[in-house]
């Protein structure tokens, strides 16, 4: 999505899902298992069950209290984000700072969070499918597998009803981790979703010539925006969990395309930093970072409203799969916030120009939260990362700031131990 600055009942962990976090096992551990028939969850919140790579770092304090305090933060969320305004049994996230009142990033959200927190919200299959039936309802005009991107007050598409990457691309991990939580002989066909939904991301959102993701399905060869990519949208944990979802193998080339585009441009353009643009341009000649606005604001070139998730997408795929190019990524992430900061978890601005100077004035958990994921694959980091959550934890999540909020729960949840790869 573009970005923008712009009553529930309370949910109990269950005795079970506390877990003590098992000793880190090597990368490429099993995936998660999946849930037998009418039994669920396979993988319950605080279970710990998917190790991440070995010598990655977790927050100070038992697993137990880490888990709780994610607990709260999600009850929070869940209190202020997660809603039935529209009727018809959907679920929906609301956005209020967003441009519109319901986006597809903020439903992708719901449908990850709600489907990672299972077990402890005795609610979360019930609000997943919710948003699953929300989703359906909401096609692509370009691509009926595909999500509209926005919707007014009244829950109708509007704006062209087209697609967003960033959205589309949680739909279908979603749907895999709930298959993999519930099964998939419900009212829904997790599986069978999720691999529509792949599909047409593949057929509709990826560059066909550069294997890069498209902005959405509304781009097309010949316009000003085909050979331009979000960094938000560089997910390498969702193409690995395609690709075995799929067995396709293009979603290797994919990922691969990804990370080298990751590398390169934090060796040509941020070399001391480590930190990417919000958009990256001349795809199909020699990728750079926008020069002044392309599609959204003056600071299209710089790591802004959209890259400020970057550490998380990135840092999740290292703690998660051990890969040596996600780590590196992530750690020169880690190791410059580090230093620019001087350690204090407060001073993390909201804008840099790619160089490492700040534009943009205060804090905003959307740019705080997801270095907490970086600082996780630096064993020289305890302190760092200690900072960090204890930051996180002791800010609240505001009701109208759906964006930060969002993104400082699933950086949690991914620092906590309880992120895993369908």
């Amino acid at each position: 999505m573009h970005r923008f600055r712009s009553t529930l009942a309370a949910v109990v962990l269950a005795p079970t899902a506390l877990a003590l976090l098992p000793i880190a096992a090597p990368a490429g551990a099993a995936p998660a298992p999946a849930a037998p028939v009418g039994v669920g969850p396979a993988v319950p919140f605080g279970s710990h069950a998917f190790p991440y790579a070995a010598g990655t770092l977790r927050p100070s304090g038992t697993a137990a209290a880490v888990d709780q305090q994610v607990l709260d933060k999600y009850n929070s969320w869940k209190a202020s984000f997660l809603k039935q305004n529209c009727g018809n049994g959907w679920y929906q996230v609301v956005s209020p700072d967003a441009d519109h009142p319901y986006v597809a990033e903020g439903q992708g959200y719901g449908m990850v969070i709600t489907a990672l927190m299972a077990g402890a919200d005795p609610n979360a299959k019930a609000a997943f499918d919710g948003l699953v039936k929300y989703v359906l309802a909401h096609p692509s005009v370009n691509n009926a597998d595909l999500l509209a991107a926005e919707q007014d007050t009244s829950c109708r598409s509007v704006n062209g009803s087209d697609s967003a990457t960033d959205g589309d691309l949680d739909v279908a991990y979603g749907l895999l981790l709930a298959d993999k939580q519930w099964g998939s002989a419900g009212t829904y066909n997790y599986k069978n979703l999720a691999i529509k939904h792949i599909n047409a991301i593949k057929a509709s959102e990826v560059n066909p010539t550069t294997h890069l993701m498209k902005l959405g399905d509304w781009s097309d060869a010949g316009d000003k925006y085909y050979w331009m990519t979000r960094s938000s949208d560089w997910m390498i944990d969702h193409f690995r969990a395609f690709r075995t979802a799929t067995g396709d193998s293009s979603w290797d080339t994919v990922r691969t395309a990804h990370q080298n585009l990751i590398t390169s441009q934090q060796s040509k353009y941020a070399a001391s930093t480590g930190l990417l643009a919000d958009f990256v341009v001349n795809t199909n000649t020699t990728p750079k970072p926008a020069a002044g606005k392309v599609l959204e604001s003056s600071n299209d070139g710089d790591y802004g409203w959209n890259a400020c998730r970057d550490p998380w997408r990135i840092g999740t795929d290292a703690v998660t799969s051990g890969d040596a190019a996600s780590l590196a990524s992530a750690r020169k992430l880690n190791s410059w916030i580090k230093g620019k900061t001087g350690g204090n978890a407060a001073s993390v601005a909201t804008g840099y120009r790619l160089n490492g100077s700040a534009f943009g004035s205060g804090n905003d958990m959307a740019f705080t939260a997801p270095f907490v994921v970086t600082a996780m694959t630096d064993p020289g980091s305890q302190a760092w990362l200690d900072a960090l959550w204890s930051k996180l934890v002791a800010t609240p999540i505001s009701p109208s700031t759906y964006y930060g909020g969002s993104v400082q729960l699933q950086s949690m949840i991914v620092a906590s131990g309880n992120y895993w790869v369908p």
